[in-house]
């Protein structure tokens, strides 16, 4: 196919997206919140806030905590379930304009096919996001560390929900998040998202305890960008063809380029949406200019331009 100058579209598998800015799970709400604010149809997609089989109360607060260079969360995964997300919110979501892509977790790994099963009968949604790393939830994180129960999950839902594009998101607490990639991938994921929060610990010293009612928390931000561009270049590396979704301090067009470079064909910004929320739009706006920089005209030629690189010496 061929595509115009400066054409933002990308893809990752079987799924096609009108560029590659999407904005991350528990970010963004059921982007009705952000109706009004930024015009939704614009964005390459929506991950809305994970959703799980039935409802879930989430963690006690405190939830959130600001960190010097990001914030801490213990979520929970405080969500209404399921059927409330298909009954209440999707009939929302499917008017936006741009791709709806479901992120669901699980407790229990039977739970992730039967979901996806639910998931592949209704219309509007363009792809699954599996969380499959939850790091605020007993046995969430589970399903990520270990290859073999990834790639059953992945399996499980692949073989429930055939049409549908699986992205697998991953923890970055792993000792090989390759291993755990390509696990996903032999289990018939489009592609990866890398990576979900990294655990933290905030600690109010003069109460003597943990600040989070949860004790420990997701840390994201700006602070995690380095850890999280490792993950997608040592994945984007060892996995050519491999779609990659890069996550972790995404704020502006020189982050997401440096994702793109290092492999990533998409990327979502999350924690830059709680005090800037029209920052996606402006990136997405700065994109042409960026890949005329680099001397593309494609945000495909982009993709992995970096990966090419050898240590010197």
């Amino acid at each position: 196919m061929s595509q115009a100058p400066h054409s933002l579209a990308t893809r990752l598998g079987r799924l096609l997206l009108p560029n590659p800015i999407l904005v991350a799970s528990g970010t963004f709400g059921y982007a009705r919140e952000m109706d009004g604010v930024i015009n939704l149809s614009r964005l390459g997609g929506i991950v809305p806030k994970t959703v799980t089989m039935a409802p879930r109360v989430g963690n006690p607060p405190p939830r959130t905590v600001e960190t010097s260079s990001g914030m801490l969360n213990a979520i929970g995964l405080d969500n209404d379930g399921l059927d409330h997300f298909l009954d209440h919110h999707l009939p929302y979501l499917r008017t936006v304009g741009c791709p709806i892509i479901l992120n669901f977790a699980a407790k229990a790994e039977a739970e992730f096919p039967q979901m996806a099963q639910k998931a592949s009968k209704v219309e509007g949604l363009s792809a699954l996001e599996l969380n499959l790393s939850c790091p605020n939830v007993a046995g969430g994180i589970d399903f990520a560390t270990r290859p073999e129960a990834c790639e059953r999950a992945v399996r499980s839902c692949r073989d429930a929900c055939p049409d549908l594009p699986i992205l697998a998101k991953l923890t970055p607490a792993v000792t090989d998040i390759v291993a755990v990639a390509q696990a996903a991938a032999a289990g018939g994921a489009d592609a990866v998202s890398l990576v979900n929060t990294f655990p933290g610990l905030v600690i109010d010293w003069k109460r003597r305890r943990p600040f989070l009612g949860n004790g420990v928390g997701g840390l994201s931000g700006p602070a995690i960008k380095p850890l999280a561009l490792r993950c997608v270049w040592n994945v984007a590396r060892a996995c050519p063809g491999l779609p990659i979704v890069g996550i972790g301090g995404i704020g502006c067009i020189d982050d997401v380029m440096d994702y793109l470079v290092s492999g990533a064909s998409a990327v979502q910004m999350g924690t830059v949406n709680f005090y800037d929320p029209c920052a996606a739009i402006r990136v997405i706006e700065a994109l042409p200019e960026a890949l005329a920089t680099l001397g593309v005209a494609t945000v495909a030629q982009a993709v992995g331009a970096a990966c090419g690189w050898k240590p010197q010496g």
